[in-house]
Order: C-alpha cells, then sequence, then structure tokens
C-alpha cells in the first residue's frame, strides 16, 4: 500500500474510533428525548459550526452534479441513519446495535463498487465476507441475534447509512472530506428546522445534563468531526478497502461500554475482536482496483 494509502486507513481508524460512541450515546439521548428529535436536531446543531467554517474558508458552491450526489450523502448519513439507529436504541441495547452494524462495511464495499467504480477482487470480498461473518458469528454466540424490530430499524439504518458513506467518499475525491458533510448540513437545513421546532415544542418535562452531554456528542462528534477524518480517509485509502476498518467499531463500542458505563466484557469478545483484525489486515495486501480516471467529471482534482 502507498503512504496515501496508510494515511487513509489511519484517518478511517480514527473515524472509527469517534463513531463507536454513537450508539451508547443516542441510547441515552432516547431515553428522555423523542427519536425523530435526537435524529434531526443533532444535525441540526452540527449544521451551525459547518456553516461557519464554509464561510470562514469562503468555500465554493457545489456544482448541481455535486448537489445530486450530496442529496444521497443527506438521504443517508443526515436523515436515515440517525433517525432509525435512534429509534432502535429505544428497545435494543447499545451492544446488541453494534453487533448488527457489523454488516455495514459489506454494504459500503458493494456500495463503492456500484457507484464509484472500484473493483475489489475476489481476495477482497472473501476476507469482507469472512469479517463479517465473524461479527454475525460473534452476535449469535453472545445470543444477542434474535430478529426484533430494532433489528429491522437497524438494518434500515445499515442499508441507508452504508449509501451516505460511499457516495460521501466519492464525492471528498473531488470536494475533500471535510466540504462533504459540511455541505451535507448546510444543505438539509431547511429540511430540519420545522420538524426539529415542531418536536421541541411538544417536548414536555426537563432535559437533564446527561442527555444534553450526549446530545452534544452525538451532534459535534458522530454528525460533525468524524466525518472529517471518515471522508477523508475513504477518499484516500479506496471506499471499499478503508470501510472495512469499521469491522472493529463493534469492539470499540464494547470497549468504551465497559469504560464508561461499567458493562462487563467476556474474554471471547477479544477472541473475536483477534479475528476480525486478522481480516482487516489481510484485507489491506489484496488488491483493490481504484476508479479509473474517465469516471470522474472532466476537470476534477482529487482532494484529501
Amino acid at each position: 500500500m502507498s503512504s496515501r494509502e496508510n494515511t487513509g486507513m489511519a484517518l478511517g481508524l480514527l473515524g472509527v474510533v469517534i463513531f463507536s460512541l454513537t450508539l451508547p450515546f443516542t441510547r441515552i439521548v432516547v431515553q428522555e428525548l423523542h427519536p425523530l428529535l435526537n435524529g434531526l436536531g443533532r444535525a441540526l446543531f452540527a449544521a451551525i459550526p459547518a456553516a461557519a467554517l464554509l464561510l470562514w474558508r469562503r468555500e465554493k458552491w457545489p456544482t448541481w452534479k455535486q448537489v445530486k450526489g450530496l442529496s444521497l450523502v443527506i438521504a443517508g448519513v443526515i436523515l436515515g441513519f440517525p433517525v432509525l439507529s435512534a429509534w432502535a436504541m429505544q428497545t435494543l441495547p447499545a451492544s446488541h446495535g453494534a453487533l448488527v452494524n457489523g454488516l455495514q462495511p459489506l454494504c459500503v464495499a458493494l456500495y463503492a463498487a456500484w457507484l464509484s467504480h472500484e473493483r475489489p477482487s475476489k481476495a477482497f470480498w472473501a476476507c469482507a465476507a469472512l469479517g463479517s461473518a465473524l461479527v454475525l458469528g460473534y452476535a449469535l454466540y453472545t445470543g444477542a441475534g434474535s430478529i426484533q424490530a430494532g433489528d429491522l430499524l437497524m438494518l434500515g439504518a445499515i442499508a441507508v447509512g452504508g449509501l451516505g458513506y460511499a457516495e460521501g467518499g466519492r464525492l471528498a475525491r473531488e470536494m475533500g472530506g471535510w466540504q462533504v458533510i459540511c455541505w451535507a448540513l448546510v444543505l438539509s437545513t431547511p429540511l430540519l428546522i420545522g420538524p426539529v421546532l415542531y418536536l421541541a415544542i411538544q417536548h414536555q418535562g426537563a432535559v437533564s445534563s446527561k442527555t444534553w452531554w450526549a446530545f452534544g456528542y452525538v451532534a459535534l462528534f458522530s454528525q460533525f468531526l468524524g466525518f472529517f477524518a471518515w471522508y477523508a480517509g475513504l477518499a484516500m485509502g479506496g471506499i471499499a478497502r478503508v470501510s472495512q476498518i469499521q469491522l472493529l467499531q463493534i469492539f470499540f463500542t464494547i470497549a468504551f461500554s465497559a469504560l464508561f458505563f461499567g458493562e462487563h466484557v467476556e474474554p471471547i469478545t477479544w477472541l473475536f475482536a483477534c479475528g476480525v483484525i486478522a481480516t482487516v489486515m489481510l484485507g489491506r495486501k489484496t488488491a483493490v482496483r481504484p476508479a479509473q480516471p474517465g469516471t470522474l467529471p472532466a476537470g476534477v482534482q482529487l482532494k484529501p
């Protein structure tokens, strides 16, 4: 792998570490706030620093073609995943949601092959399938894999979230990683203001400081800063390859749950984690043919 690809992998790992706290903190928030208020409100809150950064940097408005791509990002990572996962966290433990979320890397790789014209080798797909199988095997072994309504919501979140990840990584090659999430947040604001204000007015009762801190994390880190590293990593290291790092997210989530919330972690968890890490390391050595120059718009420059 080139130094650029290695940097992309490192940035992707940073993004995964940030995202790994999303479900635990979301579960805290939805105990007091409506899932829609959490899912849409966090994006509206994150749009404020996003707009300020774009103004400060005097960024050019995206082209119409880029706006169409950003609409997929909005549908996936601003509307779809936050709302559906928040609803799922009303009934599922965070660790259970993290287990189901282990299918997302394979989903993102499939979208990358479709949208970005990346062509992973058979060895890559074998590693991706093995990593996903290990995550699902862990879910079954721990007894948390029974199908519930929350599982279906998480599967929907994965389907639309993976689309937002893959399209955002593609756009980051021409716009830059942080520009993608900032423009997506700003362009989504007209869709968010009305529902968020209505839900805020309808809310009754005080909101605890614990909930506000959790909401602040999912707004500023999960919805904003985490994507700076994640989209830049996808653009630099390749969407299909870097997406497989997200297989580790379940274990980061469980580790943080033990550290911050006192949950007990069985030794078998770390055994499965080692297996998943091995598949990610093997996947790094497999061939992934990047998108050909002809698949990008004429005159587009690749940006980190």
